[in-house]
């Protein structure tokens, strides 16, 4: 039975309102200064509507970018963090899957001491291991290329865990009765082990696109000219020094662009990814 307490149901309520306010105040800020003209903006002259030059900074955000600092438009700058991301977690997703189903259902010498290798490297930051990944890559000339971007963050220990963790609740006769069948290990994979991992698949894609979306250490290192600037990257470059203005409107309208694609993959993958983080009985 549900107690009916009105005054705590009033105040939970007005908690709730309260952090949604706080949270939500920052962003809501960013998207009316994207509307009005930097000077107004660097100035604190932005009021709590929307301006008329919103279409304006917009349009010139994604075709052109900052007017004060050499930059790229944001179209492009986009396109470069959504390949980063994408590939990224595609290829983190297909790494690990692979390496989780043959630590679990292959023998061989050595099996559990390369998964304990693989799950080592989660004591390892980035930042430990940031500078031999870019002696590496330098060496293979890929620098400047989404190779470099994309390649030396592939690899997951937490994914490959996540999916060895859920491949050994996959009941044993659901695998005796596929080699009845005839089916070989690539047929089970296919089959039968990737139906069944659809949600978490969706689950961490959301997780491991975010991830790659929102990377600025690795690509601030591995690229050096514009032309491969993420979106992270090159909000950051709009700002401009002491001696070079800052064209604030389009710096937020940029922001709220790069907010976009994230929030379009959560809303799209939202009940898959509710699902795989929930989900206990397959």
């Amino acid at each position: 039975m549900v107690e009916n307490r009105p005054l705590a149901t009033f105040f939970a309520h007005l908690v709730l309102i309260l952090g949604v306010i706080i949270v939500t105040f920052p962003i809501f800020y960013t998207f009316i200064a994207s509307t009005y003209e930097g000077a107004d903006v660097a100035t604190g002259r932005v009021g709590l509507l929307p301006s008329s030059n919103g279409v304006e900074n917009y349009w010139l955000a994604l075709t052109a970018g900052a007017r004060f600092t050499a930059q790229n438009p944001a179209w492009h700058m986009l396109m470069n963090s959504a390949i980063m991301a994408v590939t990224i977690a595609v290829g983190k997703i297909i790494i690990s899957l692979l390496s989780a189903y043959a630590v679990v259902y292959f023998r061989f010498p050595g099996r559990m001491l390369a998964f304990w290798a693989i799950f080592l490297t989660l004591m390892l930051p980035v930042e430990v291991r940031i500078l031999p990944t870019y002696k590496v890559i330098a060496d293979l000339n890929m620098l400047d290329s989404y190779a470099g971007l994309t390649i030396p963050l592939i690899a997951s220990a937490t994914a490959t865990l996540l999916f060895r963790q859920f491949f050994m609740t996959i009941p044993p006769e659901l695998v005796e009765a596929a080699k009845i069948d005839g089916a070989g290990p690539l047929k089970f994979f296919r089959d039968i082990l990737l139906p069944l991992s659809v949600t978490n698949i969706a689950a961490l894609f959301v997780i491991l696109f975010i991830y790659g979306w929102n990377q600025y250490l690795w690509p601030l290192l591995i690229t050096t000219s514009g032309g491969m600037d993420t979106v992270v990257i090159g909000m950051k470059k709009m700002i401009g020094g002491d001696d070079t203005q800052t064209d604030w409107g389009i710096v937020m309208a940029t922001t709220i662009l790069a907010m976009l694609p994230p929030i379009l993959v959560i809303l799209v993958m939202q009940r898959w990814f509710v699902k795989g983080l929930v989900e206990q009985e397959k």
